[in-house]
């Protein structure tokens, strides 16, 4: 019986001290503002030529799943996934950050990134001719980027 108190002790100090260390990591990363995060989606938007720049704001929208929208364009399938290469790798090396979900990388005719509070809609330009998805959210604040 005391070796099983013993193990369990020993068992449970190697938890603790693997909570408390899982909590200090996840302490120490840096919360990424939602400011600096659409800065930077966007310059891996612009990076590559990515065109059509808006950002809906959906905050004043009840019951929407994220706070923005980043919507762009590119000319083909090749343009669409090099946009959404360049933000990933512009996000990753500058806020360490990555997209919590990515889909339509296979096709390439709408990429869309999940970063949480905010998601990256990458279209070829007659996908988003065609399911204009601005006019669905007519209720958000809508403004044009034109990065410099």
């Amino acid at each position: 019986m005391c070796k099983l108190v013993q193990n369990y002790t020993k068992n449970s100090q190697k938890n603790n001290n693997f909570a408390h260390k899982l909590e200090k990591t996840l302490m120490a990363k840096k919360q990424v503002s939602t400011d600096d995060l659409i800065a930077v989606i966007i310059k891996g938007i612009d990076d590559v030529k990515g065109e059509n720049i808006q950002l809906l704001d959906l905050r004043g929208i009840e019951n929407t799943v994220c706070d923005y929208f980043i919507i762009c364009s590119g000319n083909s399938n090749t343009q669409v996934n090099a946009i959404s290469g360049s933000v990933q790798k512009v996000v990753s090396k500058e806020l360490k950050d990555k997209p919590w979900h990515i889909e339509g990388q296979a096709n390439s005719e709408w990429v869309l990134m999940d970063y949480v509070n905010i998601v990256v809609h990458v279209f070829q330009k007659h996908v988003r001719d065609f399911y204009d998805i601005e006019s669905l959210w007519g209720d958000a604040k809508i403004t044009e980027i034109n990065p410099v």
